[in-house]
């Protein structure tokens, strides 16, 4: 049995650990993590505007909506429905917090999930 050191993770034991996680919790757990920091960057978190910077937020949208466009047939409706309502409510609130809207079909992620209107 090797010994560790607290600062060096034990990778081993990591992997073993991520062998177990079926993939359709680690889609949704990337998912709701993706989901929560575009929140914060949209400022819709406690701290509001300390955390809000809609390029980061737009980044972070777009590639929620690319994970779940791309893993649409990989995870049930159970699963995706929720995923998919969070996703178009940060599309809105990211229209509601630009200066300046994009277009429909020119936010973030609507390249995957088409064009929305509000």
């Amino acid at each position: 049995m090797s010994e560790t050191s607290p600062e060096t993770p034990d990778f081993d034991a990591m992997a073993r650990d991520i062998a177990e996680v079926p993939a359709v919790e680690v889609i949704v757990t990337v998912a709701v993590n993706l989901m929560s920091a575009a929140a914060v960057k949209l400022g819709l978190s406690e701290e509001g505007e300390e955390h809000k910077d809609l390029d980061e937020a737009r980044k972070l949208v777009h590639a929620l909506a690319g994970l779940l466009d791309a893993s649409t047939t990989e995870i049930s409706s159970f699963h995706a429905a929720p995923l998919r309502d969070g996703l178009k409510s940060l599309q809105l609130a990211f229209r509601e917090a630009s200066l300046v809207p994009d277009e429909p079909g020119r936010g973030p992620g609507e390249k995957y999930t088409g064009p929305l209107y509000a």
